[in-house]
């Protein structure tokens, strides 16, 4: 009798720790289901902040890639080539004698690549190397809102500003149009050559007061301010100066423009 109520005894022990250690096991469960359904939430909330700084990564960048590649065809770039007659144009000196000359003259070709900003008023020229030594290759910029126009001489990386003409170089929505005609065939891209002379008085220090487009062109150069010749007074014709050509088209005939040296 009394093994059998030992045995019980021991049989109630056992239960009861069976029982201590199922409930346990089953609360570890619970917490471990818990812990991974708040891991799975904060994996997911990861997730999607993630995606949402990708995305707004993606509208940042089609934003700026917008504005550089597809708002840039709007401030059309152009490569145009324009043939001229120089013969016809020459000026002729006092001790020259006139002679005939023939009815057909030799063409000469001026290329260049065009950029016309219209929302920023603003015209990029750039003259590569031309043919027959013709002048110095260049950049030149023409600035209507600041009323200013600036030479960067390739050959002598030396930048000139002088007040813009308006009388011979064409507003950018006009230039645009006078572009677009030659790219479409109506325009005969055959034109004439008109020169102007122009000379360096000063030196310039202050560059970042020109405007960001003639400052991010003269950055770092040699930058001299220019006067036209004509309306220099006590300055003759025939006078001996150190010059350089630029041959240019901004308006309807190539311009060639002399930049001399005192």
């Amino acid at each position: 009798m009394v093994k059998v109520s030992f045995n019980t005894a021991l049989a109630q022990k056992d239960a009861k720790k069976d029982a201590e250690t199922l409930i346990p096991e089953e609360d570890k469960d619970t917490e471990a289901a818990l812990l991974v359904r708040r891991q799975s939430r904060t994996w997911c909330w990861c997730m999607c902040l993630g995606l949402a700084l990708m995305l707004s990564g993606v509208v940042v960048a089609g934003a700026y890639l917008y504005r550089y590649y597809v708002l840039e065809q709007e401030d059309h770039v152009y490569y145009c080539g324009v043939d001229y007659r120089e013969e016809n144009f020459m000026i002729q000196q006092e001790e020259e004698v006139e002679v005939e000359l023939p009815n057909s003259f030799h063409l000469r070709q001026l290329q260049e690549r065009v950029q016309v900003l219209v929302e920023d008023q603003v015209e990029i020229i750039n003259v590569p190397v031309p043919d027959f030594e013709d002048g110095d290759p260049a950049d030149i910029v023409h600035d209507f809102q600041r009323r200013l126009t600036a030479y960067l001489d390739l050959s002598l990386n030396k930048c000139y500003i002088i007040e813009l003409n308006t009388s011979v170089v064409m507003l950018p929505k006009d230039l645009m149009d006078l572009l677009n005609n030659i790219k479409a065939g109506t325009y005969l891209p055959q034109s004439y050559l008109i020169h102007e002379e122009m000379v360096v008085t000063e030196r310039l220090e202050h560059v970042q007061q020109l405007g960001s487009f003639i400052y991010n062109l003269c950055r770092g150069k040699e930058v001299y301010k220019l006067q036209r010749r004509d309306r220099i007074l006590g300055m003759q014709k025939r006078e001996a100066l150190n010059c350089h050509k630029i041959r240019h088209l901004e308006n309807k005939f190539v311009m060639e423009t002399k930049i001399c040296e005192l």
